[in-house]
């Protein structure tokens, strides 16, 4: 079962830093922008742990805590002070209030890791069991827009996927939604009066249920100078329309951390295969490179040794394509893999106007390069 943090701060950028912290950990990380609002939440989920900023308005993390050990069901709750204060009076002060540990601000994240560490067991989403979802699994999204059409397109443009597409009108209903099935992404219109994808953001973030699903902002392309603003407020992503769905699926299987890896690989002569793709560009690239270590990783731990590059479907080298490439070598040179690469003569010649990959040895096919490794 996932461990529950509550992340009580006022500081956005400070419950940004947490949630990233533990992104790999099977967490739920549930945030509240406030005192009131955290003792709300903790009323509710009942957290395994808090994390709370010690100066906070119109409630200051010592009164949370009071408040907190009063209550005969969070009592006993471990919190975790956060404050930018080192002085031994405030130190003495939290110290008899019942803190099972304070940090001062700023921390590093492995550092915050491990002192949440000492209060509850953490593990990794692979320790835990939980499988990581390919791009062609059902994947549920939500998207909540205003205007019907935009579902209708995003549904229309995702057909040739197995993604179930379901819409909501308004912010209120998308948390309630969210709360009774299982989304996996939503999709929220940028665009709604009193900051409402903003608001439904936050209301996503109090629930254990909900913590950890993803939004991408939609907004139209004269409204980028804001996508920075976005981001920092939590969003994994923005969406301008009109939807370009290519770069729309591209998206959601960042956010989601889809597999994408598995169409590009297979077993050839004990050996793994890396067979790039026709149009290799800087999405594709992006989405494959973290696959393909994890999945080299895999095949080390699995007892094998052999790694080929196929480029042989690729009429030119790009820029993705090289530090793709460049990326893999270094991975599997740091597993001690041996590796070969096969290109037509085309890529070859092209290597060649590229300083990066001047050095890259090819053999003529997969078969050369499996012959090679023997």
């Amino acid at each position: 079962m996932s461990v529950k943090i509550l992340t009580v701060d006022d500081s956005r950028i400070i419950r940004l830093i947490i949630a990233k912290a533990f992104e790999l950990y099977d967490c739920a990380i549930m945030e509240a922008a406030n005192g009131v609002d955290g003792l709300t939440i903790a009323s509710r989920e009942k957290p395994d742990v808090i994390l709370m900023d010690y100066s906070m308005r119109p409630m200051d993390g010592l009164e949370v805590l009071k408040r907190l050990r009063a209550d005969e069901s969070l009592k006993t709750t471990p919190v975790i002070m956060l404050t930018t204060m080192s002085d031994r009076e405030t130190v003495v002060r939290i110290a008899r209030l019942g803190v099972r540990d304070y940090m001062i601000k700023p921390f590093k994240q492995d550092t915050l890791i491990e002192r949440v560490s000492r209060v509850v067991t953490l593990q990794t989403k692979s320790e835990s069991g939980a499988k990581a979802k390919r791009v062609d699994d059902p994947i549920h999204l939500l998207v909540v827009d205003d205007k019907p059409a935009i579902a209708e397109q995003i549904r229309a443009g995702l057909a040739c996927t197995p993604w179930k597409v379901t819409a909501a009108a308004q912010p209120v209903e998308a948390v309630h939604l969210c709360l009774g099935q299982e989304i996996d992404l939503v999709l929220a219109s940028l665009s709604f009066p009193r900051d409402g994808a903003q608001q439904l953001l936050q209301n996503l973030r109090s629930y254990a249920r909900t913590a950890s699903i993803p939004v991408l902002g939609l907004c139209v392309k004269t409204a980028a100078t804001d996508q920075g603003g976005f981001s920092e407020a939590g969003f994994a992503g923005i969406v301008t329309k009109p939807i370009d769905c290519e770069d729309l699926k591209a998206k959601i299987s960042r956010a989601l951390k889809l597999e994408t890896s598995y169409q590009y690989l297979q077993q050839r002569d004990g050996a793994l295969v890396f067979r790039l793709p026709k149009e290799c560009n800087s999405e594709i690239a992006e989405a494959v490179a973290s696959d393909l270590k994890d999945q080299l990783t895999a095949m080390v731990d699995a007892g094998g040794n052999k790694f080929i590059v196929d480029m042989s479907a690729l009429e030119e080298l790009t820029h993705p394509v090289i530090k793709l490439v460049f990326s893999v070598i270094r991975a599997a040179g740091d597993l001690s893999i041996k590796f070969a690469m096969a290109g037509s003569e085309g890529v070859r010649a092209n290597c060649q106007v590229h300083e990066e990959s001047q050095g890259w040895k090819f053999a003529n096919s997969v078969e050369e390069a499996a012959a090679l490794l023997k």
